[in-house]
């Protein structure tokens, strides 16, 4: 199987006024996806809530991806759980369904040293039918792994072949430069410094599908990089869209809480967004602040 390349917008969650996943909203997100260019997707990751989601839901989300899609684009599900049969359980699942790729998290039980975190993530690699990635993102999990430790996980475990990380772009190309081009290696963050994760040699983003659009363009633009006519035209472009993502990437809340209402009014969704709660409640004014930004962006295609 190719290895993954490009933007894949991580699904935001739509419910409806009963608090239920909202079927028609989330195939509208899917559509837009695949309208707009997006080299594939993701679903159940951080933006998608996926800590709020039943079983049944997480699943749902999934099979209806799968449907939505169609084979149009390939897509990676990222997989919780804090035992190994139960992440490979999941993966099995999801392979079933349709999937390229799983993205694991850490547990979110015990704490694990890296060791036992590496040993965690090999079981669950050794046991899935897909190949595997990592989301390794301390800064929000609190957990993760060392270059080296990402290094050696890919050489004991050859199902292992992608890093999806949260981390400022230094820290990235450490990643890239210790595992030697031997692993994919995907950034998120919403794309923040998205132009030069492309330089530090990130195959791809996996952000929130609110400046996505914008995302696939500065991708496509910087492919050749001895091209500095397109480079500049990237630059501006990533100027453009930057306030915006630093907006909605305060912290994981205030993305679930403005970004998806960004990417709601793109969408065309009128009428209000519901949260499910644990959430934070929009303010009259961070509202205001979002709206700025969506209709700066205008709607998707």
């Amino acid at each position: 199987m190719a290895r993954p390349l490009g933007i894949w917008p991580m699904l935001y969650a739509f419910f409806d006024e009963s608090g239920a996943l909202d079927r028609t909203a989330m195939r509208r997100q899917v559509e837009a996806c695949v309208r707009e260019g997006a080299h594939g997707l993701a679903v159940l990751g951080l933006a998608t809530e996926v800590s709020k989601l039943s079983e049944e839901e997480r699943r749902n989300l999934v099979t209806w991806l799968a449907e939505d899609l169609d084979g149009r684009r390939p897509f990676a599900v990222t997989v919780t759980g804090n035992k190994p049969d139960e992440q490979t359980a999941f993966a099995r699942f999801a392979a079933e369904a349709g999937a390229a790729y799983v993205i694991l998290q850490p547990p979110r039980g015990e704490a694990l040293d890296e060791l036992s975190l590496s040993r965690f993530f090999g079981a669950v690699a050794d046991g899935s039918p897909i190949p595997v990635g990592i989301q390794n993102a301390p800064d929000y999990l609190g957990i993760g792994l060392s270059p080296s430790a990402i290094r050696a996980l890919h050489r004991n475990h050859a199902n292992f072949i992608m890093v999806k990380g949260e981390a400022p772009v230094v820290t990235i190309r450490r990643i890239i430069e210790e595992t030697e081009g031997g692993i994919t290696v995907f950034n998120g963050r919403g794309g923040l410094e998205l132009p030069d994760n492309i330089r530090a040699g990130c195959e791809g983003i996996i952000p929130a599908p609110d400046f996505f659009d914008r995302q696939v363009r500065i991708f496509g633009l910087m492919r050749t990089l001895d091209d500095a006519e397109n480079e500049e035209i990237a630059e501006n472009l990533y100027r453009e869209i930057l306030p915006g993502i630093v907006f909605v990437m305060q912290s994981i809340d205030t993305l679930v809480c403005y970004g998806k209402r960004i990417a709601a009014w793109r969408l065309g969704l009128r009428g209000e967004i519901y949260d499910r709660a644990p959430a934070l409640a929009p303010t009259k004014f961070g509202l205001e602040c979002a709206h700025r930004f969506a209709r700066a962006l205008g709607p998707y295609a």
